[in-house]
């Protein structure tokens, strides 16, 4: 996506009033399951697309990670979804929710494996081969690291990139999440990802307990994650950044603040 969408938010119905009407608005994203595709879009989703927001269907039960093949109704189901929205592109995790049939519920990490590699390129494959726009991948936030890890986080996403052509959905609260709970450097990590590939940029807060840092979307976005979309903006072209809360919605004063420190920290001009 082009750097001209500037700050977004994700559409959620609990806060469909206040997205709806958010004057600098240029782009948001919905969860790709939470939209029929067929019958009347949500009140809220209709006035954004009146308005000329370009909205970004962010799809969570694709299980692109999973060692069976990717699901084909879910896939035609996120091409029709894409449609009705005409969106530019769709987006969806570097994940699995399911195996042996059983739905997990919850988007689970991969072992960074070759295997595991490959397991990804093959359903992202069968998905665009369906899909009528391109998709952009976002590795996920996880409490751990697998044991038989063959692959660096990054060696690991820009293989499944180049191979199969992707974008990237770069949320950097899970860069910082991943990093913290490895006791790593966020920085450094940022700096070994391939952010020329960058599609746009999920912002989000977390809590930290039992010396874990959780990747929650229920809380505001602490200064350590906005200092690190200042880093990002500062070594590459600013993209699009998009606010994601999920949950414990704050009253729209502090959603506003929330977004205008976003705005702040890349440079944007403030959207509220």
């Amino acid at each position: 996506m082009a750097d001209q969408y500037g700050v977004g938010i994700g559409w959620r119905p609990e806060i469909d009033g206040f997205v709806a009407e958010l004057p600098g608005l240029r782009f948001a994203e919905v969860v790709a399951e939470s939209v029929h595709a067929h019958g009347d879009l949500p009140a809220g989703l209709s006035r954004l697309l009146d308005r000329g927001v370009t909205v970004i269907p962010h799809g969570v039960r694709l299980s692109l990670g999973g060692a069976e093949p990717v699901d084909p109704e879910r896939v035609r189901h996120l091409a029709a979804v894409a449609g009705r929205l005409n969106a530019p592109l769709v987006s969806e995790h570097i994940a699995f929710v399911r195996a042996g049939g059983i739905e997990a519920g919850h988007l689970l990490p991969l072992p960074r494996s070759r295997e595991a590699v490959d397991a990804v390129v093959a359903n992202v494959k069968r998905a665009q081969a369906e899909l009528p726009v391109p998709i952009a991948l976002e590795p996920i936030a996880a409490l751990f690291d697998w044991p038989d890890d063959e692959l660096t986080e990054a060696d690991f996403l820009t293989e499944i990139l180049d191979r199969t052509g992707a974008g990237l959905l770069l949320d950097i609260a899970n860069v910082y999440a991943n990093a913290r709970n490895r006791g790593d450097d966020p920085l450094e990590l940022l700096d070994k990802l391939p952010l020329d590939r960058v599609a746009y940029v999920h912002v989000a807060g977390g809590d930290e307990h039992d010396g874990l840092y959780h990747d929650t979307h229920t809380h505001a976005t602490p200064q350590p994650v906005l200092d690190l979309v200042a880093e990002l903006c500062r070594r590459h072209r600013p993209p699009a950044l998009m606010l994601e809360r999920d949950g414990d919605y704050p009253p729209a004063a502090e959603l506003r603040t929330e977004l205008d420190a976003i705005a702040a920290a890349s440079g944007y001009p403030a959207i509220t």
